[in-house]
C-alpha cells in the first residue's frame, strides 16, 4: 500500500499528487487528511504534506519510491471529508489543491496549553501548624504567610495565592521541594465566549415559527437532508427558529455550525446561544488569538462543542458528526472569500451537507437572488415568516427627496424631518441609529438638483470618477471627459458625493449637545473588544445616537431604539457593481428593520436623490418580492446571475505592456478552445482600481447561461496558462458569479 501525499507548498507546478511508501512501523496507522513530514527533493529535505488517498499501484517502480519519515503529531487532521471538500473548491473556485487545503484547515498548528494551577496542603493541621511556627521563628515571612493561608483553606487557585497574599513562585517552589505543599495542573481553556449569561427564558413560537420547524424536523426524521431558506422579515424571530432546529440535531447527537457575517453581531448572538445551549457553545473569528483558536478546535475534538458560531471560516469546523448548518443574514457579500480559492460560503456549506449528510438553512430578511431564484426552481425549500415576533409592527418608513431639501435652502446632510424627529426622540429618552451605507466616499457622480447620474452608454452601470480627470467605465473601459455641469438640467452642483462618519459625528454632536453619542465603524471598533463595548454601552442605555456604517444595520435587536436615519442611500446604489440596487435594497430594508423591535412603534427616514428608483420605492414598503421581479428583469435581460452566470478572471503584473499582451493573448485562446459552447466574453478591461502597489490590473469576463461550461474553461485557461512561460511573472485569479467588482 503506497500513499499518496500533496506537498505543503503553495506552487502551481507542485500542485499534484506525490506517492510515498509507508514504513512497516506506520502500517495501519494513516488515514486521509493525516499531515505526515516526508523527504522531498534531490536532497531529500524534511517537508510536511497531506494524505489525500491511498493505492496498491504505483506510478513509479517500488525501488524509486521513498518512504514516509513519521506523522506529524502536533498537527490536527484533516477530516476525510474536508480533503473532497477542498477537492470540490478546487475544481470549482480555482487554483492549487495545497491553497484550498489551506482554507479547510481548521487551525495550522496547537497553541501553547493553558494550564489552571492549584497550591494544596500535603501536611496535616497538626504538622502544618508545627511547621508555621517554625517558619515565624526563623522570620521567613513569606513561607508563614503562604503557609497561614492554606491552613484557613487547604486547596487554593496559584495566581490568587501570589496576587492575593503577595507570594513569590520562588517561595511556592521552595515549600513544595519541603513536601509542606504540591502544586496541582489541570487543562484549561480560553473561552473568548465568557460572558455572563442568564439561562434563556422558553419562547413560545408563533404559529408561522412552528410551522418551518416542523418542516425540517419532519425532513430530518425520513432523513431528508435538503437546503431551506427561512426567509422572514426583519424582527420575525428568525434566530428562534434557528435554536429550535439546532436544539432538535444537537438532542440526536450531532453539531451545529452557525455562520455570522460580521464580528460585530458574535455578542448578542452569543449571548442567545449560551443562554440556550449553555457552555456547549464556542466562537471563531478573526480577533482571537492563537491560543483561544487552537483551545476552540480542541474543545471541538474533545466532544465538548455542540455549537460552533463564526463568519465563514467556522464552516470549516471538524465536527465528527455535524448535523446542521445555519447561514444567517445569507445576501451578505462577506460570505465570499477574497483569497484565492475564491469560494462562497452559500455554495460551500450546501456542497459541504451533501458530504455530510446535513441539512443547510440560509436565513434573511433580504434574500440573495440567487437563493430566492433556487426556491422558485425547487432546488431549495421556502419557509416564511410573514410577520413580526408577537405580532409588533413593522416601523414606518418616510423617503425624503434630498433634492427637495437643496431647492429649500438646505444643504446639510440632515434633512428637516429627519432633524425635527432626532430632537422628539432625545426629548422622549429613546434610542436614534444613524446609518451612512459606506465609510469613504462615492465614486459615482451625481447632481445634488434633479438627481441625475452619470452612466456607461453600454452597460447600465455608472461611471467612476478618476483622479485624471476622466469618468471611466469598469465593465466594458468605456471613457467619457469628467462633467462640469450636469447634462440633464445644466445645474453647477454636480460631483462626486463625499461624506464620512466622522463628518457626520461632528455634526451631531455640534446640532444636539444633549445628546451622547457613539460612533461605530472600522476606526473604533479596532480593539480587540470594540465591538463588544460600543454595542452593550447602547443596549444599557449609555447613549443616544449611534452613527455607524454597514455593521449597525446587520441583524442587531436593541429595543429603545426607536427612529433610524439613512443619510444617504445614493451612495452605495449607483456604484460601478451590477449588484448594486440589489445591495441597496438589502441595507436599506435592514436597517429599516432595526427601528421599533421592542414595545413602542419605530420610524425611519430614507434621504435619497433617487426617490423614484425601484429599490428605494420596495426598500420603503419592504416589499421584497416586488424587488425581486423588477431585478430579475434587469438581470435577465443585460445576461447576469442568476440568470446567467459569470466567470472573472484577474490578471495582475508588474509590467503594464506585458499585462495586456498576456490578457488579450489569453482572451484569444478562450475564444478559441470555445469548441462550440455557448458563452460571452467581455475585456480585457482595466477593473475598479486598475493599479495597487505599482501592480497593474486587467480583467476578463466570460457569461453563459450553464455554470459548468465556465468551469470547463477556467480548467482549459489553467493548463494553457501553466503551459506557457510567458505567464510566469503574472498572477492569475478566477472568480465566479463574482459578489464585488475586482
Amino acid at each position: 500500500m503506497y500513499a499518496q501525499v500533496i506537498i505543503d507548498i503553495t506552487h502551481e507546478k507542485l500542485d499534484k499528487i506525490f506517492e510515498y511508501s509507508i514504513p512497516g512501523e506506520l502500517a495501519g496507522m494513516l488515514k486521509v487528511g493525516m499531515e505526515v513530514a516526508v523527504p522531498f527533493g534531490r536532497g531529500n529535505k524534511e517537508t510536511r504534506g497531506y494524505i489525500v488517498g491511498f493505492t496498491e499501484t504505483p506510478q513509479y517502480a517500488p525501488e524509486q519510491i521513498k518512504a514516509i519519515f513519521r506523522i506529524e503529531e502536533n498537527r490536527r487532521a484533516i477530516e476525510a471529508r474536508l480533503v473532497a471538500l477542498a477537492a470540490w473548491m478546487k475544481e470549482h473556485y480555482g487554483g492549487t489543491m495545497i491553497q484550498a487545503l489551506k482554507t479547510v484547515l481548521p487551525i495550522k498548528k496547537k497553541g501553547k496549553p493553558l494550564e489552571k494551577r492549584w497550591v494544596c496542603l500535603t501536611l496535616s493541621e497538626e504538622e502544618a501548624r508545627e511547621r508555621l511556627a517554625f517558619y515565624l521563628e526563623k522570620n521567613q515571612k513569606a513561607r508563614g504567610r503562604l503557609l497561614a493561608g492554606l491552613l484557613e483553606q487547604p486547596r487554593q487557585e496559584y495566581e490568587r495565592i501570589c496576587r492575593e497574599l503577595k507570594i513569590a513562585p520562588a517561595v511556592i517552589r521552595a515549600l513544595e521541594e519541603q513536601k509542606t505543599l504540591k502544586v496541582e495542573k489541570q487543562r484549561s481553556f480560553r473561552n473568548p465566549a465568557d460572558y455572563k449569561v442568564k439561562e434563556g427564558k422558553s419562547v413560545i413560537l408563533s404559529a408561522q415559527q412552528k410551522r418551518a420547524v416542523d418542516i425540517f424536523v419532519k425532513d430530518y426524521r425520513e432523513k431528508k437532508y435538503g437546503t431551506y431558506l427561512l426567509y422572514g422579515v426583519t424582527g420575525s424571530g428568525k434566530t428562534e427558529v434557528y435554536m429550535e432546529m439546532i436544539n432538535h440535531v444537537v438532542e440526536n447527537g450531532r453539531q451545529a455550525i452557525v455562520l455570522i457575517p460580521e464580528i460585530a453581531l458574535t455578542y448578542q448572538t452569543v449571548r442567545r446561544f449560551l443562554g440556550r445551549f449553555g457552555g456547549r457553545v464556542a466562537i471563531l473569528n478573526s480577533r482571537l488569538s492563537e491560543g483561544e483558536r487552537s483551545d476552540q478546535m480542541e474543545r471541538v475534538e474533545r466532544g465538548e462543542v455542540d455549537v460552533m458560531i463564526g463568519p465563514r471560516s467556522a464552516l470549516f469546523t471538524p465536527f465528527k458528526n455535524l448535523g446542521l448548518i445555519v447561514i444567517d443574514e445569507e445576501h451578505e457579500s462577506s460570505y465570499k472569500s477574497e483569497q484565492v480559492p475564491r469560494y462562497h460560503a452559500r455554495e460551500t456549506a450546501v456542497m459541504r451537507g451533501k458530504l455530510e449528510e446535513a441539512s443547510v438553512v440560509l436565513g434573511s430578511a433580504t434574500p440573495s437572488l440567487e437563493a430566492f431564484y433556487r426556491c422558485r426552481t425547487g432546488q431549495y425549500t421556502c419557509l416564511t415568516l410573514s410577520r413580526r415576533a408577537a405580532d409588533k409592527e413593522l416601523a414606518s418608513v418616510y423617503t425624503v427627496d434630498m433634492r427637495e431639501e437643496l431647492k429649500k435652502g438646505n444643504r446639510s446632510i440632515l434633512s428637516d424631518k429627519l432633524h425635527d424627529l432626532i430632537i422628539r426622540r432625545l426629548e422622549k429618552g429613546e434610542q436614534i441609529m444613524l446609518f451612512l451605507n459606506r465609510r469613504g466616499y462615492a465614486g459615482f457622480v451625481s447632481c445634488r438638483s434633479c438627481g441625475y447620474v452619470v452612466k456607461c452608454p453600454h452597460c447600465d452601470v455608472s461611471l467612476s470618477s478618476h483622479k485624471n480627470g476622466r469618468l471611466v467605465c469598469h465593465y466594458c473601459g468605456y471613457e467619457e471627459p469628467a462633467v462640469r455641469v450636469c447634462p440633464s438640467c445644466g445645474s453647477p452642483y454636480v460631483g462626486g458625493f463625499k461624506a464620512g462618519t466622522q463628518a457626520i459625528e461632528e455634526l451631531v454632536r455640534r446640532r444636539f449637545p444633549q445628546a451622547r453619542v457613539l460612533r461605530m465603524d472600522m476606526d473604533t471598533t479596532r480593539a480587540k473588544d470594540g465591538h463588544e463595548r460600543i454595542l452593550s454601552a447602547l443596549a444599557n442605555g449609555e447613549a443616544d445616537i449611534l452613527i455607524g456604517t454597514q455593521m449597525i444595520v446587520k441583524g442587531h435587536d436593541f429595543p429603545n431604539v426607536t427612529l433610524v436615519g439613512v443619510l444617504a442611500a445614493d451612495m452605495s446604489l449607483y456604484t460601478d457593481d451590477y449588484r448594486a440596487a440589489e445591495k441597496t435594497f438589502a441595507l436599506l430594508t435592514q436597517a429599516a428593520g432595526r427601528a421599533g423591535r421592542g414595545r413602542k412603534k419605530g420610524e425611519v427616514i430614507i434621504q435619497t436623490y433617487s426617490p423614484e428608483h425601484y429599490s428605494i420605492v420596495c426598500a420603503a414598503r419592504q416589499d421584497y418580492e416586488g424587488f425581486y421581479t423588477e431585478e430579475m428583469r434587469y438581470r435577465e435581460l443585460m445576461g447576469y446571475p442568476p440568470a446567467a452566470q459569470l466567470l472573472a478572471v484577474l490578471v495582475t503584473g508588474g509590467e503594464e505592456g506585458i499585462l495586456d499582451t498576456a490578457a488579450g493573448y489569453l482572451k484569444e485562446f478562450v475564444l478559441r478552445a470555445a469548441g462550440g459552447r455557448e458563452f460571452q466574453v467581455i475585456g480585457p478591461a482595466s477593473p475598479s482600481v486598475g493599479k495597487i502597489n505599482d501592480v497593474y490590473r486587467r480583467v476578463i469576463y466570460l457569461k453563459s447561461s450553464e455554470y459548468h461550461v465556465l468551469t470547463v474553461m477556467k480548467n482549459y485557461m489553467e493548463q494553457y496558462i501553466e503551459m506557457n512561460k510567458g505567464f510566469q511573472t503574472l498572477r492569475i485569479q478566477f472568480d465566479f458569479n463574482p459578489v464585488n467588482i475586482f
